[in-house]
């Protein structure tokens, strides 16, 4: 599943919830997504203003299927389809904050999946560039952040090991599906003073999200949550 941390994988629940129309609707998904922030988010550490507030903003059940909706504020992922999922709330807050985003960056997204992190990308950096291998998923999500008027993210269709090289540098890289190892391609394409979050380690064992940092052509690494993740597909299987 995608952005989950190990210690939280025994608790989330099913939460059930009801829904109005029109104005109601609109009103009760707000004070949920106030409710995620403060609860799943804030609570456990998540500082960056910015950070917090495009979580506040994002309307997370745009992003996933109708017959799931009344769960996504949920403290958990949920299911899109083609055997993928929306990552946890709190993941992907903690991946974005560790990005350090301050608004003018070129930022590039491996594992488009529904968008939603997309979407939180687009509130915090000038252009974001996201790639998704699953092409339903990748065309869904295009549709979705166009219809919210996301036009600072652009879509791609394709494997995103080799990353968007006539696009590079980037000044941040994110990715939601975990390799075995970091991808050279990515590293390469990262810029110099850039960061990147991504999960590492195989399907069916333990997996940790990595921060990465290149300064002066050299990287420095940092392991933070155990997680578990979709793995990358594609090229980085062969």
């Amino acid at each position: 599943m995608r952005g989950l941390p190990v210690s939280w994988l025994a608790i989330c629940g099913l939460l059930a919830c009801s829904g109005t129309n029109g104005e109601g609707m609109r009103g009760e998904t707000s004070q949920r997504r106030e409710m995620m922030v403060a609860e799943q988010i804030e609570r456990r550490g998540v500082k960056d203003p910015r950070v917090l507030a495009a979580m506040r903003k994002v309307p997370r059940h745009e992003f996933v299927p109708a017959e799931v909706q009344g769960h996504a504020y949920d403290d958990r992922p949920l299911p899109i389809g083609h055997g993928q999922t929306i990552s946890q709330p709190y993941i992907v807050a903690f991946m974005t904050e560790a990005l350090a985003l301050e608004g003018d960056e070129k930022v590039l997204e491996i594992g488009t999946g529904s968008g939603f992190q997309a979407a939180v990308l687009g509130e915090l950096a000038k252009q974001v560039y996201t790639i998704e291998i699953v092409e339903p998923l990748g065309r869904n999500a295009a549709e979705v952040l166009k219809r919210l008027g996301y036009d600072n993210v652009k879509t791609r269709i394709g494997d995103g090991f080799q990353g968007w090289r006539e696009e590079a540098p980037f000044d941040a890289v994110i990715v939601t599906c975990a390799p075995d190892d970091v991808p050279r391609p990515l590293v390469d394409q990262l810029a110099d003073g850039g960061r990147m979050i991504i999960p590492v380690g195989p399907e069916g064992k333990a997996q940790q999200l990595v921060l990465l940092r290149k300064k002066n052509g050299h990287l420095t690494r940092t392991e933070s949550l155990p997680v578990r993740f979709v793995p990358m597909t594609g090229e980085a299987q062969e």
